[in-house]
């Protein structure tokens, strides 16, 4: 049985309170570009709360912070990639312009969540392709991309993936991206450093997901 509103939207509430705390999985993080995707993938989730949550100013400035986090990656990459930047530019485009509209649902134009998610995905492919992740690297990545896609259907709509990349994270969605996730930390050593925490912290995002897929 589907998800009524009311509990899709208390999912995503719970879901962004887990997102709102200290990024234990960017320990995983092996460099700047998966640091990209992971703090792009935040600030439009930041964004999505804020705009779901009532224009509230603690989302607001939670958007800043990932955007000044993403900043700082995309500096440390020293990356000079034109498309990398383009793709940058637009989606912090995109993102400030969520900022500008209105409370209510008819304040936003009608292609603006359709803008916003290909603004993203873009990135996303981008900068993954740079990543050359090892798998345990991707987690995180995949992780914050997973939660925002929740946060964004429950406040904005349907999100669009990468249809034509389905090999890609970045072309999937929970069918597919929970078992890759669970297959990855079933084999990871809870003694290295980050995995306990980064293996916690995906138990209540699964629990959270799960409850709203109920």
């Amino acid at each position: 049985m589907s998800s009524t509103p009311m509990s899709r939207s208390l999912g995503a509430w719970i879901i962004g309170m887990i997102l709102s705390l200290s990024p234990l999985a960017f320990a995983n993080a092996a460099n700047p570009f998966e640091l990209m995707q992971i703090h792009a993938s935040r600030a439009v989730g930041s964004l999505v709360m804020y705009r779901g949550e009532g224009l509230q100013q603690t989302h607001a400035k939670r958007m800043e912070e990932d955007l000044a986090a993403l900043s700082s990656a995309f500096q440390a990459s020293r990356e000079t990639n034109p498309e990398l930047q383009s793709a940058l530019g637009e989606l912090i485009s995109q993102l400030r312009l969520g900022l500008t509209f209105g409370p209510a649902e008819d304040d936003v134009p009608w292609s603006y969540a359709a803008d916003l998610s290909k603004s993203l995905r873009d990135f996303l492919m981008t900068a993954h392709q740079l990543a050359r992740s090892t798998p345990e690297g991707a987690l995180p990545v995949q992780i914050e991309y997973l939660s925002m896609q929740y946060l964004y259907r429950s406040y904005m709509g349907s999100f669009e993936t990468a249809r034509d990349q389905p090999d890609l994270y970045v072309g999937q969605d929970e069918r597919r991206l929970v078992p890759a996730i669970d297959q990855v930390l079933e084999g990871m050593d809870d003694s290295q450093p980050g995995v306990a925490k980064l293996k916690t912290r995906w138990s209540y995002l699964r629990s959270a997901l799960s409850d709203m897929n109920s």
